[in-house]
């Protein structure tokens, strides 16, 4: 079965929402594809909120200062000013799509402050900003008629114009460029093909790489892993940003605790109860995550400890109900009443700053595709992202590059292509599932163990060799048996999972979240690292 349409989403989170409500105003059909329900993103678990100058006490130059700093050298200037600067015009479009950040009494905008911002900038709606922003995105979307939702669907491969070497299309190729993809109809059990212009991927990070994080399970790095067996090119990947404090259990669960806590004053304790972070940073608890991260693993190994403190018991209950409830009832649930008692803590992997090469306009390599999200690198974050700039650079990359899809579609017209069918062959359904829960379980803790907070090259090179093994592994199940989302899942985490070791290898130095014992300085002239499959 073949669908049709003028352009394709992969994911549906603010990236990818934001994306396809502008293209379908001008008419074009969209499809956004899903593998789960529409409402599962990176962005529904999103506490914090969204970093943008509102206030008359803060200033572009200030935010633009706090951005390069984090990046510890590696930022684009030029990108970040222009993400900085067309920051309101967003925020303006999310509050006329009903959006309701939070209000100060007067009426003014209660703004939060977060480790590395020098002023208080970051738009919330509570503790549940990514949520707010998603659901009025999703009822702007249901509006409109021209958009279509495929939930439970999951994007396999992309399918570019190479592919129809040889087939029944007679037109020659002149320049290759994207014309579609292959999706699993989970719930039918069939892959389905996808014929169209353009396909933007915004598809977000791949926590589910390590043992413990703050992602979803639906963060399994697939645009990413489709992005380059196309050839397309990958930079930085082995800037993982480990968030410093999430909830401490007994479990491999990790509950965000959201940097905003600390913002409010909250403060890092070691488990004799003293406050430590002055010892690392000037900016003591508010330092930028990276600094921060290393802090905290480095206390927990000198003293052996399982977890740190996190203490915001200065603050009452009745306000950390209102400034952080869902923080609140979490650590409620687990019998921590935090208005009372100190928050047990660790470091969790939560954001990747590296991706798809991009520009400001979610424009890549390869004609066609375009990507925008954490999915994608654009050069904002550097070495170390910002606290709560994500959401910002996803709206602003999915506004500029809505208005460049809309030019290429105009001067893409559609042609008859036939796409290549996808073959299952003999392969049955497999009795052998065991394979993909061990070698999960085998990819995570090597991970974790090797390409964590803290690195060298023995330890990266150990975990390459473990996960080529997994790989070859995963291939030879791949072509044996039939799809089904828990082999692509794992197929494309070990796929990211070998970028961000070879990015981390090719990294000599120490910088930002990529922290190596063994090249402990900073490089006088710091490059990006890259990756492309070569055909």
């Amino acid at each position: 079965m073949t669908h049709d349409y003028d352009v394709i989403v992969v994911g549906s989170g603010i990236a990818g929402l934001s994306f396809a409500l502008r293209v379908a105003r001008k008419n074009y059909t969209v499809a956004i594809i899903t593998k789960k329900t529409r409402a599962e993103s990176n962005t529904n678990y999103a506490q914090g909120g969204i970093a943008c100058v509102t206030s008359e006490r803060d200033d572009f130059e200030f935010h633009v200062h706090d951005t390069l700093s984090a990046g510890d050298g590696l930022c684009n200037e030029s990108v970040v000013r222009e993400i900085v600067n067309d920051g309101p015009a967003r925020i303006q479009e999310l509050i006329d799509l009903g959006v309701n950040f939070s209000q100060l009494n007067d009426g003014r905008l209660s703004l939060g402050k977060e480790g590395g911002h020098s002023k208080r900038r970051i738009l919330h709606v509570q503790d549940i900003t990514g949520k707010a922003i998603e659901s009025a995105l999703l009822e702007a979307v249901a509006r409109m008629k021209n958009i279509t939702t495929l939930e439970h669907f999951f994007a396999i491969d992309l399918i570019k114009c190479s592919a129809l070497t040889g087939s029944a299309n007679p037109t020659p190729i002149k320049d290759d460029k994207i014309i579609g993809l292959y999706a699993l109809n989970v719930r039918a059990g069939v892959v389905e093909s996808f014929r169209s212009r353009v396909v933007l991927i915004a598809t977000g990070g791949a926590g589910q790489a390590y043992q413990y994080t703050t992602n979803p399970d639906i963060a399994t790095g697939d645009g990413i892993a489709m992005a380059y067996r196309v050839g397309v090119e990958i930079e930085n990947m082995e800037f993982i940003q480990f968030h410093p404090t999430t909830l401490y259990t007994n479990t491999d669960e990790r509950f965000l605790v959201s940097e905003a806590v600390r913002g409010e004053g909250a403060i890092l304790r070691d488990m004799d109860e003293s406050a430590f972070m002055t010892h690392y940073h000037s900016q003591a608890d508010l330092a930028p995550r990276d600094i921060v991260a290393r802090a905290i693993d480095s206390e927990m190994k000198k003293s052996g400890a399982q977890h740190l403190w996190l203490d915001i018991t200065d603050h009452s209950e009745a306000v950390l109900k209102e400034r952080f409830p869902t923080i609140y009832n979490k650590c409620l649930h687990h019998g921590i009443n935090i208005a009372q008692e100190f928050i047990p803590i660790v470091p969790a992997a939560h954001y990747l700053c590296g991706g798809v090469k991009t520009n400001t306009h979610a424009v890549t390599s390869l004609n066609g595709l375009f990507a925008c999200g954490e999915v994608a690198c654009t050069g904002l974050h550097g070495a170390n992202r910002l606290a709560s700039n994500s959401l910002l650079e996803a709206v602003v990359l999915a506004h500029n590059g809505a208005e460049i899809v809309l030019n290429y579609l105009e001067r893409n017209k559609k042609e008859a292509l036939i796409l290549p069918d996808w073959v299952d062959g003999d392969v049955q359904n497999s009795d052998e599932r065991v394979i993909l829960s061990h070698n999960s379980d085998e990819l995570k803790r090597t991970m974790w163990d090797y390409v964590a907070i803290v690195r060298t090259t023995k330890r990266l090179e150990r975990a390459q060799t473990r996960i080529q093994n997994l790989s070859k592994e995963i291939e030879e199940y791949y072509w044996n048996f039939k799809v089904e989302p828990s082999l692509l899942q794992l197929r494309n985490l070990i796929q990211v999972a070998e970028l961000i070791v070879k990015c981390a290898l090719q990294r000599k130095e120490s910088r930002g979240l990529h922290y190596i014992l063994d090249h402990p300085e900073k490089n006088t002239n710091p490059k990006n690292t890259y990756l492309q499959k070569l055909e």
